[in-house]
């Protein structure tokens, strides 16, 4: 008995990626042909459903121990898309694939018949089929369904990228991720990571007794970020809306309201630039915490990220990238990081920094290591440059970057012992930012003092500074208690823990440039 680990021979087995123009044309025409030539003998091509018993990960898992040359009379019922198949004489074996595993069928014309082994041996990689059978293995071993009825679910009329060698443009790949998923392991694998972390994050703040909610996607203010917002328009109500860029502000009317301890995991928009690490809709976790600070949440963003790593792929340990490409292997587990970003500027300038120094001074400093700046900023943003453009692409363990200056932290509150810093940390893994926290302002004179700093800023053509949110104001008037509030990307967590360097890995269908026709 031959097993085959190889497509069969012919059209059934070509380089498909590599049909283009007439050759595809051709192909799609062929198999086209064959959806009216089955519609004439009276078979839908297309059915409404099929009823399996098993998904192929359970049927491995209950036989996958079989002794080889093993025939039970277990009788299963199995669907999945075929992607390898070869015919030898009176015997087909193919392989077929479903979301949980892959299996080979081991078809016998003296079984099904003459007729449905033709039929079988007509169909085309990439059709989607539902099998009947009995549980058997081959004499190497090799787990099987011996098929006894077999019925086409779909008929692929597009052939498969080829099975080796997948789409090999990147653009492509993220653009028809539906063909790159259908061959692409890895691709399948990162996803699979990706849910495996949310669900963790889920759970580890379930058991913590924080409450998931919703909160609007449109805003009448474009608050909680410094970042540029997409523009929308509400027809009936006649009104310019922005689309989120961050969930906080609406979260901490919740905290207003007493509802202690809530999270939120959902999609904000920025419509900035499109890089390997950014994209313009991205995913963010944010949480806040009544009674808390900024060190409670830190605790918990690493607690949440090592016990994510656990439930995702199984080990603590990374191999972490630097921005040159070079892999690092760090144990997550290991104790994190925590300096100053004044600090972290003295050590790559030598000269110490703080934003109660004269603007002209660091002004200076800036210049020297060829840092640009706006004549606009205070000292507290050229630190954040100095920072961004020395010390960024050093951060490759996970470290906590905290003390960030006043001016670049609107809604955070001042450190108890410097008025000049907050209470805020960033996380930077790999040198990304992960994470954004602090203990959350709660002061609402205060609050409305840096909002209209943020007025003044944009009003003098800064489009990512913030605005006055009245309402926001108006809850903070209430009372909010004190609060420590936390971000995390998880597309960047999903990069970090899948192991890929661009962010259109872990995301199914990034934003691209239309695609031309």
């Amino acid at each position: 008995m031959n097993e085959p680990n190889t497509p069969e021979s012919g059209s059934e087995g070509d380089d498909s990626s590599e049909l283009t123009g007439s050759g595809l044309a051709a192909e799609k025409t062929r198999r086209l042909t064959r959806v009216d030539q089955l519609r004439d003998a009276g078979v839908n091509p297309y059915p409404y459903r099929f009823d399996r018993s098993h998904t192929l990960a359970e049927v491995r898992a209950q036989w996958g121990s079989l002794e080889p040359g093993t025939e039970t009379e277990t009788a299963v019922a199995i669907a999945g898309r075929l992607m390898l198949k070869r015919e030898q004489g009176k015997l087909i074996f193919a392989t077929v694939r479903d979301r949980s595993d892959d299996i080979q069928l081991f078809v016998s014309k003296a079984v099904v018949g003459d007729d449905a082994f033709a039929d079988i041996g007509a169909l085309d990689l990439g059709d989607w089929v539902g099998v009947e059978g009995t549980v058997m293995t081959t004499r190497k071993g090799e787990l099987s369904v011996k098929v006894t009825r077999l019925e086409l679910l779909a008929k692929a009329v597009r052939p498969m990228p080829d099975k080796w060698h997948g789409l090999s443009d990147t653009d492509t790949r993220f653009r028809q991720r539906y063909a790159d998923l259908i061959v692409n392991d890895e691709a399948r694998r990162a996803f699979e990571v990706r849910h495996a972390i949310i669900s963790s994050f889920r759970r580890t703040l379930a058991d913590k007794h924080f409450v998931e909610v919703e909160t609007p996607v449109l805003h009448v203010e474009a608050g909680g970020a410094h970042a540029r917002p997409f523009l929308t328009h509400h027809n009936t109500l006649d009104m310019q809306l922005y689309l989120r860029i961050a969930l906080e502000l609406h979260l901490k009317r919740l905290i207003v309201g007493g509802m202690e301890r809530v999270f939120e995991i959902g999609r904000v928009f920025r419509n900035e630039g499109i890089s390997t690490r950014h994209n313009p809709e991205f995913t963010m976790m944010e949480l806040y915490q009544a009674f808390g600070d900024y060190s409670e949440v830190m605790a918990l963003t690493e607690e949440l990220i090592v016990q994510a790593a656990r439930d995702s792929i199984g080990t603590t340990v990374v191999d972490i990238y630097d921005h040159e490409g070079t892999a690092h292997r760090v144990d997550l587990a290991e104790s994190w990081r925590k300096v100053r970003m004044i600090d972290l500027v003295a050590e790559k300038t030598g000269v110490e920094v703080h934003p109660s120094q004269p603007v002209e001074s660091l002004r200076e400093l800036a210049a020297t290591h060829g840092v640009s700046v706006n004549p606009r900023w205070g000292s507290g943003k050229i630190i954040e440059e100095l920072f961004e453009a020395l010390a960024e692409t050093s951060l490759i363990a996970p470290t906590f970057v905290t003390g960030h200056p006043v001016e670049i932290s609107p809604l955070a509150r001042a450190d108890r012992n410097d008025p000049f810093l907050t209470e805020r940390f960033e996380l930077f893994v790999g040198t990304r930012e992960l994470a954004n926290g602090y203990s959350e302002l709660n002061d609402p004179v205060e609050q409305r003092l840096r909002f209209e700093e943020e007025q003044a800023a944009k009003d003098a053509g800064d489009a990512e500074r913030g605005t006055v949110d009245e309402d926001y104001l108006r809850a903070l008037e209430y009372g909010m208690p004190p609060t420590g509030g936390l971000g995390i990307g998880m597309d960047r967590v999903a990069m970090l823990l899948a192991g890929v360097t661009s962010i259109k890995e872990v995301i199914l269908f990034p934003t691209l440039r239309p695609e031309v026709f």
